[in-house]
């Protein structure tokens, strides 16, 4: 069985891009699920699965994080990752579905879920706003904050993988994006609030060359995130299952030295341990080391 995507949300659970795309399980918030109820949700899919990655926002609230780490510490299980992204909701729930869509690959648990981090650089995540005003997770200065609060105003902002805020107007220039695009192909995603906006479709989207835009339900998350409920959320992605097992494939594997599973990058996604630095790896002893420099 491939390895368990699981969320804190249904709405992090956008609809399968295939037949063969699996679903994502559900971990409700404390007030909705006790938690000898989550306790067995969890070793369901311990046993169904083997591994569990669970990836979630990181305005997620505070009891809801705390129950997942709960869950985790009470099974004693080394074999559930948690992924707090900071990603906005939309590309949070994309990225979830990139990585159902590898687990079905011949990927092992250590790098499906250490992908998360590398392929977050390829998801373009932002939104249109009527207020920065309280915007607290994008730098902002203190001409937008205060052109925030002037009825009319809407900002284009960029959450990911490079923070920019520009204000929608005339001569304001346009939001960086994905320099992928001509190459593989970028297709978006947009969740309207309550923002009467079309400046994503008719003028962001063809500015980045996107292929083709579809349309979401806006994730409850999300007010909480850009911090107003006015707002068209939008997220530009690779949606070629190829390419991304490419990108993952091509990204040299490492053995996790405290718990032993497969990753990628600099820190296991299973017990957070780091990747120790190359003069700090221990190096075998046999005769073919001897005299030799320690150094790889």
């Amino acid at each position: 069985m491939p390895t368990a995507i699981a969320v804190t949300s249904a709405d992090l659970v956008l609809p399968p891009t295939d037949q063969q795309t699996p679903a994502a399980a559900v971990l409700p918030a404390p007030d909705s699920r006790p938690l000898d109820a989550a306790l067995a949700d969890m070793q369901m899919l311990l046993e169904q699965h083997g591994h569990v990655v669970v990836a979630y926002p990181s305005s997620v609230t505070t009891d809801h994080e705390r129950r997942l780490f709960a869950v985790r510490a009470i099974l004693e299980s080394d074999r559930v990752a948690l992924l707090k992204l900071d990603l906005p909701p939309l590309g949070t729930a994309v990225l979830v579905r990139q990585l159902r869509q590898l687990s079905l690959c011949d990927f092992s648990p250590g790098i499906i879920a250490s992908a998360a981090r590398l392929l977050s650089h390829y998801i373009y995540a932002g939104a249109v706003l009527n207020s920065v005003a309280k915007l607290d997770r994008v730098p902002v200065s203190l001409k937008a904050h205060l052109k925030g609060w002037m009825p009319g105003s809407q900002f284009a902002v960029l959450a990911g993988p490079q923070p920019q805020l520009i204000r929608i107007g005339q001569g304001s220039g346009l939001l960086t994006g994905p320099e992928f695009g001509a190459q593989f192909g970028t297709r978006m995603l947009t969740a309207r609030g309550a923002l009467p906006s079309e400046w994503v479709t008719d003028t962001l989207a063809p500015a980045w060359h996107v292929q083709d835009v579809q349309e979401a339900p806006l994730p409850d998350q999300s007010p909480r995130w850009w911090g107003t409920g006015k707002l068209v959320e939008f997220a530009a992605y690779l949606p070629d299952i190829t390419v991304l097992y490419q990108l993952v494939a091509s990204v040299r594997r490492e053995r996790c030295h405290w718990c032993g599973m497969e990753l990628i990058g600099d820190r296991c996604a299973f017990c957070s341990a780091p990747v120790p630095a190359p003069e700090n790896r221990a190096h075998d002893s046999g005769v073919l080391n001897q005299g030799t420099s320690p150094n790889p």
